[in-house]
């Protein structure tokens, strides 16, 4: 499983540097087969899963108040996160060496990279020009808290700060139980 990041010191570099964690995992999904693709997409999973769940509860809400046009920018983002957890727990029933999956997969990564990308650039990158290195720093330690309790599966429909703030606990303490009794975490 791939470390968390200690050496960001705001919450741009820091969600920007597990951005290039998604694409090194992506690509390691995407050329390995068997058992390494498979925990290749393990790692991917949770990663994507807890790195998502952060931003909807810290990075969506305060870009929504803080940068012009940020609620339509942020609703943008929401809509292609749902699609993305809905994409990953299909991908999760699949056999990692099937076609259906490899196909499957080849367009979520698109689609997630895109997503990385529409982040940075709109979301991001403004809230660094609006905010104080200090302001910046604690949400970045807001998004690391978040983390460390965020459910390790995706759960679509669970895309706002208030959803995850309720559904959350529930289902992390699920995801991380169910991790203990299968061994992929």
């Amino acid at each position: 499983m791939p470390q968390t990041i200690e050496t960001a010191e705001d919450v741009v570099t820091f969600l920007k540097q597990q951005h290039e964690q998604v694409k090194s995992l992506m690509s390691e999904v995407s050329s390995a087969t068997g058992k390494a693709r498979e925990e290749a997409f393990v790692q991917l999973r949770r990663l994507l899963a807890v790195h998502e769940t952060a931003e909807e509860e810290i990075v969506h809400p305060r870009a929504k108040r803080e940068i012009e046009g940020g609620e339509s920018i942020v609703d943008a983002r929401l809509k292609e996160e749902n699609e993305a957890k809905k994409t990953l727990s299909e991908l999760e029933k699949l056999d990692v060496d099937s076609e259906e999956f490899t196909t499957k997969f080849a367009t979520f990564r698109d689609d997630v990279l895109a997503h990385a990308a529409a982040e940075e650039e709109q979301e991001f990158a403004k809230l660094a020009a609006e905010l104080d290195d200090s302001q910046l720093e604690r949400m970045r330690n807001a998004v690391k808290l978040a983390e460390a309790l965020a459910p390790t599966h995706p759960h679509a429909g669970v895309e706002s700060a208030t959803a995850n703030m309720v559904a959350g606990p529930f289902a992390a303490m699920l995801d991380r139980t169910r991790d203990l009794l299968t061994g992929k975490h």
